[in-house]
């Protein structure tokens, strides 16, 4: 039985979500030097500039929980399209620093609180023999509004930038405007969370999804009970203390998998390609496609993480994640260690995007939002997006001012951190794949 039309459908849109957290996130790479010049930055200032959206980011992963479990997934993400849109004409709009900071931290609200709520979405509307493969769908789109914000850098800097001068990183940023708007319209057609709807005793309504969605089990009032189980209302609330004892291995495993993402180095990668290729001596243009060959590169590897996650495994992903990361990051500090060897350095850094999209990307938000109870997992979800950007914020501040000295160093510690992961896979990551959200609970010995 293969997802219907509904269920295709809403994870999509839902995963629009993600297409503006990966542009988002990526679009600030090809303005790095006009916002040095146009702010007369230092290095120090740089990096903050960067972090501004980071701290935003940090906030709405943290924040976005109650909401979500108060007003519901899909409310929560018409919230966030809005957010999209003025952070995107306001950053293209900037008059002075501090107005192009605001508002690039409104757009970090909204990437905080998508990485929460798009997979978490999904993964409640989503069949178990999918729910790999659709919440990776999130992760897609992510490396897909990557791509694209390189793309588009490329397009606007090398087909209009003697036209438009510095206008030109104005049109970067203010060209993401057109999906946000796509995401807030599209979300009209969307269901709620049937989860959400049995936390909130709206039976009937759940039931009406789930026919739409499909079930995990053929006779729907039995899904509803399990949902109900988990749940457990007569001995548990939505708003029950989350920091205890007995959601202690999904937080530790949660705060782990987040951690070890960005200590890979990935988002100081996505921030500073064409800086990153600078410095191994490549001009401007060449800086600009050698940054849309990288996020070409991890798209196609997420696609192939997409197939095959619910066959394959989360576990196993991430082994092969994990030996990719170490030579792809090895390469790296070589090549900048001897000289900056532009070609081994290209190739280093393909290896170590391939082994992000194919391990780490493809399976973060499909292990957080699988691993937390029902009643929970809106918090669950939002302390690993927290774990996340803050670890993000702090790499990619202090990125600049490492590599100014010795590229080698940072290169070198993030392959460290991957050895770190691989034992950890190896010695704690459980396996989720094909297993229900109420029986992952069971398996994790949480009542």
């Amino acid at each position: 039985m293969k997802p219907n039309l509904t269920l295709i459908g809403s994870t999509i849109v839902a995963a629009l979500g993600g297409l503006l957290f990966g542009f988002d996130t990526a679009v600030i790479s090809g303005t790095t030097d006009w916002l040095t010049r146009q702010f007369s930055l230092s290095e120090f200032m740089l990096g903050l500039t960067v972090a501004s959206a980071l701290i935003g980011t940090i906030i709405g992963s943290l924040a976005v929980g109650r909401p979500a479990d108060t007003f519901g997934r899909r409310s929560i993400l018409f919230t966030l399209a809005v957010f999209y849109f003025v952070s995107a004409l306001g950053c293209a709009l900037a008059w002075n620093w501090w107005a192009f900071v605001i508002f690039r931290f409104v757009g970090g609200l909204a990437v905080g609180g998508a990485s929460v709520v798009s997979p978490m979405y999904i993964a409640e509307i989503a069949p178990a023999r999918y729910r790999g493969r659709l919440v990776a769908v999130t992760q897609f789109n992510v490396v897909l509004g990557i791509l694209l914000a390189y793309f588009s850098n490329y397009l606007i800097s090398s087909l209009a930038g003697a036209q438009l001068g510095d206008a030109q990183y104005r049109w970067m940023f203010g060209v993401q405007a057109a999906p946000a708007a796509a995401f807030f319209f599209l979300l009209f057609i969307t269901p709620q969370s049937p989860r959400w709807l049995v936390a909130k005793q709206r039976e009937s309504e759940a039931r009406a999804v789930l026919e739409k969605c499909g079930a995990d089990t053929d006779n729907l009032d039995d899904e509803i009970k399990d949902i109900q189980a988990s749940l457990d209302m007569t001995h548990h609330t939505l708003r029950e203390p989350f920091y205890c004892k007995k959601y202690l291995k999904p937080i530790l495993l949660a705060v782990a998998m987040a951690a070890f993402n960005q200590l890979s180095g990935i988002n100081a990668v996505l921030y500073y390609t064409p800086s990153i290729f600078k410095m191994a001596g490549a001009g401007t243009a060449s800086a600009m496609l050698q940054s849309v060959i990288v996020g070409f590169t991890m798209l196609v590897f997420t696609m192939v993480a997409m197939v095959i996650i619910d066959h394959f495994g989360r576990r196993r992903l991430m082994l092969v994640g994990s030996l990719g990361y170490i030579i792809g990051l090895g390469g790296a500090a070589f090549a900048f260690y001897t000289g900056g060897n532009g070609m081994l350095l290209l190739v280093s850094l393909l290896v170590f995007i391939a082994a992000h999209g194919f391990g780490q990307g493809a399976v973060i938000w499909v292990f957080i939002s699988e691993i937390f109870p029902n009643r929970v997992r809106a918090r669950g979800q939002a302390l690993g997006s927290f774990t996340h950007w803050a670890m993000n914020a702090a790499i990619s501040w202090t990125f600049p001012i490492i590599a100014a000295s010795a590229g080698w160093m940072a290169f070198a510690f993030y392959m460290v951190c991957m050895v770190g992961q691989l034992v950890w896979v190896l010695m704690v990551m459980p396996e989720t794949k094909g297993i229900s959200l109420e029986k992952i609970q069971q398996e994790l010995g949480i009542e």
